[in-house]
């Protein structure tokens, strides 16, 4: 028998403190296609790469790459369901590849703990490793509640496949990987015209101002309804699902404008199109719910569940 796909499974920090739904869909999506995730022991902040890079590199890269030795002592490469971790472990893992001093001055840091970066491994987001290593064929087969007759926005993000020229993850101009991945689930993709820009939340702008960091989700609120309206938003990343998902309550009690879109990881999307019932990995946990004491309505999204 064959053995299974394995990675170091790289959870971050909004997952297991806001989406602890993400978690659980991965889990089951993952052992659905035959596929293992490896708890990640002793696994640190990515550090976020944006923020926590730009003020000093050696420090950022050596955190990074503490978390890359853990993988590489097992061999088996990493994956994360979020964008701005995967950027940092991808960036730190192809910088500390190329450029011999840093890796010097990240080794010496590391010295001290008894650990070294060697380079040995890979880092991938849950979209490569669905997309690559299971592959759209094997998901189809296990689709067995195809979303029909729901309507999807999508949001990459940014940090999955920029900067394009070293990553080479998809065009992030005309970006088709995500898409056809979502489309597998049987819902309707809704192109429109701010699908590529930020959420938002990145680069620290929701610390520093949440209302500007609004005004973006906004924008993509309203470019969405321009063109015809979705049941749905997908993303690839925790930390945009928050700013979609948060942000509607949000919006509406800074600017007075109310949205219903239900907010969902691909791989909560992949769960519920897996036949997986919504209260069986928390989708019905999100944010805008709780707050507006409202449960989402799964028979306007035509799912029908067992409770």
């Amino acid at each position: 028998m064959a053995k299974k796909p394995q990675f170091m499974h790289f959870l971050g920090c909004i997952i297991p403190h806001r989406y602890p739904s993400i978690e659980s869909a991965v889990k089951l999506v993952f052992e659905d296609l035959g596929m293992e995730l490896l708890d990640m022991e002793g696994a640190s902040c990515c550090p976020a790469p944006g923020v926590f890079g730009s003020f000093d590199r050696v420090t950022w890269a050596s955190v990074s790459a503490r978390n890359l030795t853990i993988a590489e002592a097992a061999g088996v490469p990493i994956t994360t369901g979020c964008n701005g971790c995967f950027a940092s472990l991808w960036d730190a893992n192809y910088e500390l590849k190329h450029d011999k001093e840093l890796r010097k001055s990240v080794n010496e840091n590391l010295a001290e703990i008894g650990r070294e970066f060697k380079g040995t491994i890979e880092v991938t987001h849950y979209v490569d490793a669905l997309y690559s290593t299971a592959g759209l064929e094997k998901i189809k087969k296990h689709v067995v509640r195809p979303l029909k007759g729901v309507r999807m926005a999508l949001h990459p993000g940014c940090h999955w496949m920029r900067p394009k020229a070293i990553k080479k993850k998809d065009d992030s101009e005309n970006p088709h990987i995500f898409r056809e991945l979502c489309e597998v689930s049987g819902a309707e993709y809704v192109p429109y015209r701010d699908e590529l820009i930020c959420c938002g939340a990145g680069g620290a702008v929701r610390t520093a101002d949440v209302k500007v960091a609004l005004e973006f989700t906004k924008q993509k609120f309203e470019s969405i309804l321009e063109a015809g309206g979705a049941d749905i938003i997908v993303t690839p990343c925790p930390f945009c699902e928050l700013q979609l998902d948060l942000g509607q309550v949000e919006i509406q009690k800074h600017f007075g404008d109310e949205f219903n879109f239900d907010i969902m990881h691909v791989v909560e999307l992949l769960a519920l199109a897996f036949g997986h019932e919504p209260e069986e990995f928390g989708l019905d946990t999100h944010l805008q719910y709780a707050m507006r004491k409202n449960q989402p309505n799964w028979e306007r999204l035509g799912i029908k569940t067992e409770g």
